[in-house]
Order: structure tokens, then sequence, then C-alpha cells
């Protein structure tokens, strides 16, 4: 009984390690392919391993962007055939060297699978490769409106380290782009408000390493605070000014004013009231005449002398 399950244990133990020998050989035939990693900008050359004489060669890529991409050499006719494969992607022909694939100033784009497949007297080989495209990223430093240095390390792929020199407190951001690339953003915090110092941004990536130094901290934030400073005194100055000036008035405004004698005023006079006061008059000198001329009128009719009028 005790034999029967140690050979049952045996045998599933045998079993297990079949199956996981054959998965292994599986996965291995399976990842036959080979890494390459290249800079944007850079032209690669990727060849095939084979044995024989080539009579038919075969590249199938498969680009994480854009469609399919087939190259078809025939060398029993000299023939190469393409389908969709974008202009910078050809076959070379060396001397003495079978035919080779070259990607002419590779981008994002060109980034994927790229398969060989290589008929000859021999039998068929099969070379992989796996391209993967690095942008290095574009570097810059300025100061923000506090007078602290920010570094950008734009469009990298992929993500740019920064790290600041001399140490100190940063805060930094990653910003994801539609083609892969990130930008990272960096802005140091820890500066000395006493003494100026040269602050220098250091980013370190797979495409190399670069650096830039910067001196806007502290002394543009000094300078920028004294003249917000400045604009708040004076206006705080202006608005005790107006206000003063206010009070003053109103506190004056309110004293009783010396009375003044009205200018005299003539009389005013119709016409009819001239009429009235002079009609009077007229009348008076008209009856002195009429007395007058009947006196004159006597004395002459009886001859007596003009000087010994009869009194009225």
């Amino acid at each position: 009984m005790k034999a029967g399950t140690n050979m049952k244990i045996a045998g599933k133990t045998v079993y297990v390690f079949v199956l996981l020998t054959i998965t292994m050989v599986m996965r291995l035939a399976g990842n036959n392919s080979s890494a390459l990693v290249m800079t944007v900008g850079k032209s690669p050359v990727l060849t095939c391993s084979f044995k024989g004489n080539i009579t038919m060669l075969t590249w199938t890529i498969t680009p994480k962007a854009g469609g399919l991409c087939t190259l078809v050499h025939r060398a029993d006719k000299n023939e190469t055939h393409r389908t969709t494969c974008s202009d910078n992607i050809n076959l070379i022909f060396r001397e003495d060297l079978p035919p080779a694939l070259e990607i002419r100033q590779v981008g994002l784009a060109q980034e994927g699978n790229y398969s060989c497949e290589a008929a000859t007297t021999e039998g068929n080989f099969h070379t992989r490769y796996h391209l993967t495209v690095q942008a290095p990223p574009r570097l810059s430093l300025s100061c923000d409106e506090q007078g602290s240095p920010v570094c950008e390390a734009a469009a990298g792929k992929p993500p740019a380290q920064l790290s600041w020199a001399p140490e100190g407190s940063s805060t930094a951001e990653e910003k994801c782009h539609d083609n892969g690339t990130v930008t990272v953003l960096s802005k140091f915090t820890a500066c000395s408000t006493s003494v100026s110092s040269v602050i220098t941004c250091m980013v370190s990536h797979p495409a190399g390493n670069w650096s830039q130094s910067i001196a806007c901290c502290p002394s543009e934030k000094i300078v920028t605070n004294v003249f917000l400073y400045a604009y708040i005194i004076t206006c705080v100055l202006i608005i005790i000014t107006l206000l003063a000036v206010i009070y003053y008035f109103k506190l004056h405004g309110h004293r009783p004013c010396h009375n003044t004698k009205p200018p005299e005023i003539a009389p005013i006079h119709s016409q009819q009231d001239d009429t009235t006061e002079v009609e009077p008059y007229t009348t008076y000198v008209q009856k002195e005449n009429v007395i007058y001329s009947s006196v004159s009128d006597l004395t002459v009719g009886q001859d007596l002398p003009q000087d010994l009028c009869p009194g009225t």
C-alpha cells in the first residue's frame, strides 16, 4: 500500500518536471529576440543570422504607431517588394554581405518589433529584434516670479532624472505626452535669503547627462519684495492723504457765513407811474398860462401899465 502511494507521488513529480521543461523550452523558443536601444536621430542597421546561400529574405515590421510593414527580397530575380513602409526604412546591399535593414534617422514612430526570415539552401532562419527608441530631453533653467530656480527636462523618453547642487528641498511633477515622451519639471525651494548662490540643475538620462547653472535666489526675490513693499506703502500714504483732505473740508464746511449788507436796489417805476406824475405838472402849467394870457389881454385892453397889474 505504501509502495503504491510512493509510486504515484513519483509519477506526478516526473509529470510536473516534464511539463515545466516543455514550458521553458517553448518560452525560450518564443522569446528568441534581441533588444535594441537607439537614440532619436541615429541610423541603426539590422542583420539576419543564417547559413547557406539566401534565396529569399523577408522583413516584417510591427511598429507601435502605424500599420504593418513588409520588405521581401528575391535573390534569383534581384527584386525587392515593399508594402506600407516609411521612406526611411530600406534594404541596403553591401559587397560580399547579405542584405540588411537600415533605419535612417530613427524616430519614435519606428519603435516596435522587427522580424527577419531568411530562406537559404540549408533551411529557414529567424531573427527578431525589439527596437526601443530613446528621446533626449530639452533642458531649460529659469527663475519664477518668486525668485526660485525652475528646471525643465521637456519631452524625454524615458523620463529624465533631475537633481540640484547644492542639495536642497525641491518639488517635481511629470506631464505625459501622446507620443510616449514625458516632461519633468522641478522647482528648487530651499533658497537662502541672506547669501546669493549659484544653483545648478543636473539632468540624468540614458541618452546623456546635462547641467545648467543660474543665480536667481535670493537677489531677484529681494528686489521683487522691495518693489512690492514700496508700492504698498505708497498706496497707503495716498489713501491717508485723501482721507485727511476730505476730513478738513468737512470740518470747515459748516462755519456760519459773515452777514453782508445786501446792495440797495433802486425802486422800479413803471412808465404808467411816470406819466401819472408828469400829468399834474402839465395841467398846472397850462392853467398858469391861461391865467397869464387873460391878465395880459385885460391889461392891453385898458391901456394900463403892465407893471400895475392887479393881483390875482
